[in-house]
């Protein structure tokens, strides 16, 4: 919706800005990336620190599709490119380059998992993720599940994918995870949960979930 009191002319100039902010952005995040030498994963955001220069009209949705202006962008690579710049400070999002800092808008978690593989391992069942953006994420004591409760009343399961990004897990995922699941005692109460990596991670308390069935 336009803002009260702008002409025309005015809104098409704005929006004339952002596209030069976003092409900007792109040419800083794809040099970046290639600085990056081979093997060494990511950009090393965590390390830059430059100016905040203002929101970015970006929406990343609770279904994991990335929006510009309210159209969703439609190059899976160049999603792929803005997700290797992503930070989380204080809460709110970020895309981070050397030179600039920009924030965007995000309903839910940044990632979604879509697709797990389960892998015997030296230390037991090793799930494996892996994000909208295909990143392969193992669950481990580094990558962590947590549970939050949902509005139905059932269980919506978050991985931590790096620094303080989650990928919200499907609901499909979630099901297995179920069907996976066994009874621990987790500090003298029995909880029900999953292994992965050689860590237990609890769902919820195994009566609520016995009674439930």
């Amino acid at each position: 919706m336009a803002k009260q009191g702008q002409t025309s002319g005015q809104r098409q100039q704005g929006k004339g800005h952002d596209s030069k902010r976003l092409e900007g952005l792109t040419v800083a995040a794809t040099e970046a990336v290639n600085r990056t030498p081979a093997g060494k994963g990511l950009p090393p955001v965590h390390l830059w620190n430059p100016p905040f220069c203002g929101d970015l009209d970006m929406r990343i949705a609770s279904d994991g599709t990335w929006f510009y202006m309210g159209t969703p962008i439609g190059r899976p690579a160049l999603v792929r490119l803005f997700s290797t710049i992503l930070k989380r400070e204080d809460g709110k999002h970020f895309l981070v380059t050397p030179v600039e800092k920009v924030g965007i808008r995000v309903d839910d978690a940044p990632f979604l998992a879509v697709e797990m593989q389960n892998e015997a391992g030296d230390r037991g069942r090793l799930l494996r993720f892996r994000t909208n953006v295909d990143d392969w994420v193992p669950c481990d004591s580094t990558h962590r599940l947590r549970f939050e409760m949902a509005g139905d009343g059932g269980l919506t399961p978050y991985l931590h994918v790096r620094a303080d990004l989650w990928a919200k897990v499907t609901r499909a995922l979630y099901y297995d995870l179920v069907d996976m699941g066994e009874e621990r005692m987790v500090d003298g109460q029995p909880m029900f949960g999953i292994e992965s990596g050689g860590e237990f991670f609890a769902m919820a308390d195994a009566k609520q979930v016995r009674d439930a069935v």
